[in-house]
């Protein structure tokens, strides 16, 4: 998420009318409007990789893998008119079982998501991992996981919800591990989701102060 375009407040109506007839992705927070930034190689890359590996293992199941074109609403429902609270995003990669239940007759904004993936970025990172996983937690009764990846390091943060609603965190770590989402029956390695991934070389210290002497 980047920064608002305008430092003006928009009701949940006029920001749905609005983005409905933009070509550019926005999301929504609070009655302010947020400009969706364009992606890097390796976000693309890690993206792809994850929809290909859950399509496969998906497929002839009651569960579909969607895209980051579909957008999620984490709010209070049914919104009374001029309701300017409330969050529409567009997760990275869903999934959904079951029948999918939107939020009005457009069928554009899904209200019952299952899983969500986020790939992380450094614009993006707190926001997601903070006040937008809040609202998933608060509003999105369904949601059983909350997966964050990292791009530049392969390390994952898997947040799992258990039927007692109590949450918990398992962060696999390193190209030889694997990610397990149990609500979904799926498994994906961390060298299948980091295919054709390059990682920033990192730099030694050591070797940069001797070259420098």
């Amino acid at each position: 998420m980047s920064l608002p375009q305008e430092r003006v407040r928009y009701t949940v109506e006029e920001y749905l009318e609005m983005e409905r007839a933009s070509e550019v992705r926005h999301e929504y927070l609070d009655g302010e409007i947020f400009e969706m930034s364009g992606e890097s190689l390796s976000h693309g890359r890690i993206c792809t990789n994850i929809v290909i590996s859950l399509g496969n293992q998906l497929k002839g199941k009651s569960c579909d893998v969607l895209s980051k074109d579909t957008k999620i609403q984490s709010g209070w429902l049914p919104l009374p008119r001029r309701m300017m609270r409330g969050l529409f995003s567009y997760p990275d990669v869903i999934v959904v079982c079951g029948k999918p239940q939107f939020h009005d007759e457009y069928q554009d904004i899904l209200i019952n998501p299952n899983v969500i993936i986020e790939v992380l970025s450094d614009a993006t990172e707190k926001f997601d991992r903070g006040e937008k996983f809040k609202r998933y937690r608060e509003h999105l009764s369904t949601l059983t996981d909350y997966v964050l990846v990292a791009q530049d390091q392969p390390f994952i943060d898997h947040f799992s919800r258990n039927e007692s609603g109590v949450w918990t965190l398992v962060s696999p770590t390193g190209l030889e591990s694997n990610l397990q989402v149990a609500s979904i029956n799926c498994t994906m390695s961390l060298i299948d989701i980091y295919d054709r991934v390059e990682f920033p070389i990192e730099i030694d210290e050591t070797d940069e102060s001797l070259n420098a002497s």
